[in-house]
């Protein structure tokens, strides 16, 4: 099943995770539903690029700018002057 920006924002409000996801969609589901701790559990461990990326959004998020930057380094990716918001937004659509 492929879902969309809009499913993946209406089932946080229904609070079902939908299956199949990605471990960084997972991650940013979490996050999305207020779970910082578990969103960073799922990523912290991982070294790909992409999982660089999310964790350096929730470095940001978190307030760590110097963590974030180290992370953003690793994805190979600027830290975005954008809102958080945005930047989950830009994510979960990357991700999808």
């Amino acid at each position: 099943m492929t879902i969309n920006i809009q499913d993946f924002k209406d089932s946080l409000i229904s609070g079902k995770i939908p299956s199949n996801l990605s471990v960084h969609l997972q991650a940013l589901w979490h996050d999305g539903k207020g779970d910082w701790k578990t969103a960073h559990d799922l990523i912290d461990h991982l070294n790909d690029k992409r999982s660089a990326h999310v964790h350096a959004y929730l470095h940001r998020k978190e307030g760590d700018i110097w963590n974030a930057d180290y992370w953003y380094n690793r994805a190979s990716q600027s830290r975005p002057n954008i809102s958080l918001e945005k930047e989950w937004e830009n994510l979960v659509s990357l991700f999808l």
